[in-house]
């Protein structure tokens, strides 16, 4: 995958998971320098603001280093909580990791 981080979250991404998940993504983009995100949340079964500012402010980190961050696998719940976060005006979210590490692939957007 190059330059691009795929993280794979289960159960719920909340605030409990939240810091620790950002110093572990910080710390994995310091040390292997990757430039692109990809979250796959395929198996989170809840998300609150706390998850969604680890997405949020890793887009931002991704951003400033000229990078991108997508977002893929969203059940229909975990869909309409971004939707409604405004995070999916930002971050694209794909139905697959295929689409979504394509859409990485090739800086579309």
């Amino acid at each position: 995958m190059g330059n691009i981080m795929l993280i794979k979250l289960c159960g719920e991404f909340d605030l409990g998971a939240a810091d620790y998940c950002r110093q572990e993504i910080d710390e994995k983009v310091r040390t292997e320098g990757a430039k692109d995100i990809l979250f796959d949340l395929e198996k989170v079964t809840f998300i609150d603001s706390s998850g969604l500012g680890v997405i949020l402010g890793r887009y931002r980190k991704a951003k400033e280093s000229g990078g991108k961050v997508a977002i893929s696998n969203a059940n229909p719940r975990i869909t309409k909580i971004l939707e409604l976060s405004g995070i999916m005006r930002l971050i694209p979210v794909y139905p697959t990791t295929s689409q979504a590490l394509r859409f990485l692939g090739r800086g579309v957007g």
